[in-house]
C-alpha cells in the first residue's frame, strides 16, 4: 500500500462500494447470521462466572455497558474504513489494512509507523486466537474429565489430572488441524453449531429449575475481582475479528452500520443473550458457578453428561475454525522463506502450533482466570484501543476532521485510557490468580 497523491485523495467521486467485484455477496440477512455466528462463541458459557465476580445487578448493567462501547467501537473502526477506502481508493481493506491505510494518510509523521500498525494488528489476531484455542482445549477437558470420572468411579482413570485429557487431546487436534482447505472444515463448523444451540437449550432447561431469589446473591461483587468480570466479558463479546471479512462481503455494505443496521441489531441480541445466561448461570449456583457452566450441570443425570459432551464436541471442532485464521495469517507471512519445501514446512508449522497451545493449555488450566487474561491481553487492544487510535490518525489533519472542540480527540483518549486500563488491570489480577491457582 502506498501514500495516496493528494489528486486521488480530492477524488470525491470515488464510491468504494461501486467498485466491489463480489462473485456471491452477501445478503443483510447472510450478515446478520454469519455475525451471530462469528460472536456467539463458548464465551457464553463462560458469563456466569463473569457476573460471580461482578455481581448479579452491577454484572447485569456492565454487561450491557461493555457490549454498548464494543459495538460503538465496531462502528468506528467500520467508519474509519469506509474513508480509508475512499482516500486510497480501494473497494474494500481488511481490519490490518485499515491500520496500514490510516497511518499512510495521516499525518506526515505518522508514515514511517504504517507497516508497524499494520503487523500489531495482524499479530494481537494471532494471540487472540490462539489463545482461544488453549482455552478451547481447556474446556473440552474439563468438560470430558467430569464424565469420565462418573463412570471410572473405582478404576485406575478415575479422578486424572485434567492435563493427562490435555495431552491425550493432542493427537486428535494434530489430524484435524491437518485439513488446510475451509471449505472441508465446513460441515464441522454445522455439527457444531447444531450441537451448541441443543446443548444451550438443555443448559437452560436446568437454570430455570429451583431459581433461588436474587436476595440470595450479592447485588456486587469485591472491586478487587472486577478486572477479572472485565476480561471475561470482552472475551465473551468482543467479535471485532469478524467484522471487516463479513462487511467486505455484503450486498449493501451501507446497511452494515446504518440504525438499526444489521450490526445493532447482532450485538443487541448478542448482549441480551449473554446478559440472560450471566444474570440466570450466577444466581442459580451462587458461589459455586464454576468456569463454565456447563460444569455446574448434574454429574450424575445423563441429561447433563450429554451436554458436557456436546459442548466438548462442538468446542473441539470449533478449534479448527479458530486456528484457521492465525495460521494463514503467519504463514502468508513466512511462506517465502521455503522455496520449494512448502508443503512440508506448512504441515510442520501447523503441528508446531497446536503443540504449543496443548503446551500453554497444560501450563494454565484455571479456565477463569485464563479466559480473562486473553481477553484482557488481546481484545483490550484490538476492540478498544487500535480503533480508537486508527480514528485519531486518519481525522488527525482533517479540517475540523476532531470536530468541534475536538471532542472526536478526547473520546478517543477515553477509549484508549479505558483499554489500557482494562489491559493492565485485568492481566495483572488474571496472572495473580494463575499463580495462586498453579500453587494450590
Amino acid at each position: 500500500m502506498e501514500i495516496p497523491g493528494k489528486d486521488v485523495e480530492a477524488d470525491e467521486d470515488y464510491n468504494p462500494f461501486e467498485h466491489r467485484k463480489l462473485a456471491h455477496p452477501t445478503s443483510d440477512m447472510d450478515t446478520l447470521i454469519h455475525l451471530l455466528k462469528g460472536s456467539l462463541g463458548s464465551g457464553i458459557l463462560a458469563m456466569p462466572i463473569a457476573f460471580k465476580n461482578a455481581g448479579l445487578f452491577f454484572g447485569l448493567f456492565a454487561t450491557f455497558a461493555i457490549g454498548a462501547i464494543c459495538t460503538y467501537c465496531v462502528h468506528v473502526l467500520v467508519k474509519t474504513a469506509h474513508e480509508l477506502c475512499r482516500r486510497m481508493q480501494k473497494p474494500s481493506l481488511g481490519f490490518a489494512e485499515t491500520a496500514e491505510a490510516a497511518f499512510l494518510s495521516g499525518p506526515p509523521s505518522m508514515h514511517k509507523f504504517s507497516r508497524l500498525a499494520k503487523a500489531m494488528v495482524n499479530w494481537f489476531l494471532v494471540l487472540d486466537l490462539l489463545g482461544c484455542c488453549c482455552v478451547y482445549i481447556v474446556f473440552v477437558s474439563k468438560n470430558v474429565s467430569q464424565v469420565v470420572d462418573y463412570y471410572a468411579e473405582g478404576t485406575s482413570f478415575h479422578n486424572l489430572h485434567i492435563r493427562v485429557y490435555m495431552a491425550a487431546l493432542l493427537p486428535f487436534l494434530i489430524m484435524m488441524n491437518l485439513i488446510r482447505n475451509l471449505k472441508y472444515l465446513a460441515p464441522f463448523s454445522m455439527i457444531a453449531n447444531v450441537l451448541v444451540g441443543t446443548g444451550m437449550g438443555i443448559t437452560f432447561y436446568y437454570l430455570f429449575q429451583d431459581i433461588p431469589s436474587v436476595s440470595e446473591r450479592d447485588s456486587f461483587a469485591e472491586i478487587s475481582t472486577l478486572p477479572i468480570f472485565f476480561g471475561t466479558a470482552i472475551f465473551a463479546l468482543e467479535g471485532i475479528g469478524v467484522v471487516m471479512p463479513l462487511e467486505n462481503n455484503m450486498k449493501t455494505p451501507t446497511h452494515f452500520i446504518g440504525c438499526p443496521g444489521v450490526l445493532n441489531t447482532g450485538m443487541f441480541f448478542v448482549v441480551t443473550l449473554y446478559a440472560f445466561t450471566g444474570f440466570f448461570g450466577y444466581l442459580k449456583y451462587g458461589d459455586e458457578t464454576k468456569g463454565s457452566i456447563t460444569l455446574n450441570l448434574p454429574e450424575s443425570e445423563k441429561l447433563g453428561q450429554c451436554v458436557k459432551l456436546m459442548i466438548a464436541t462442538a468446542i473441539f471442532f470449533t478449534y479448527s475454525l479458530q486456528f484457521y485464521v492465525p495460521m494463514e495469517i503467519i504463514w502468508n507471512n513466512v511462506r517465502h522463506w521455503f522455496g520449494a519445501k512448502k508443503n512440508l514446512a506448512e504441515y510442520s508449522i501447523r503441528i508446531a502450533l497446536i503443540v504449543m497451545t496443548v503446551c500453554i493449555a497444560i501450563a494454565i488450566p484455571d479456565l477463569g482466570p485464563f479466559i480473562s487474561l486473553v481477553g484482557a491481553v488481546c481484545l483490550s487492544f484490538l476492540g478498544l484501543i487500535f480503533p480508537a487510535i486508527m480514528e485519531t490518525v486518519t481525522f488527525w489533519d482533517r479540517p475540523n476532521g476532531l470536530g468541534r472542540f475536538n471532542w472526536v480527540l478526547w473520546k478517543n483518549v477515553f477509549m484508549i485510557s479505558f483499554g489500557i486500563l482494562g489491559f493492565l488491570t485485568g492481566s495483572y489480577v488474571s496472572i495473580v490468580e494463575i499463580i495462586e491457582g498453579s500453587s494450590n
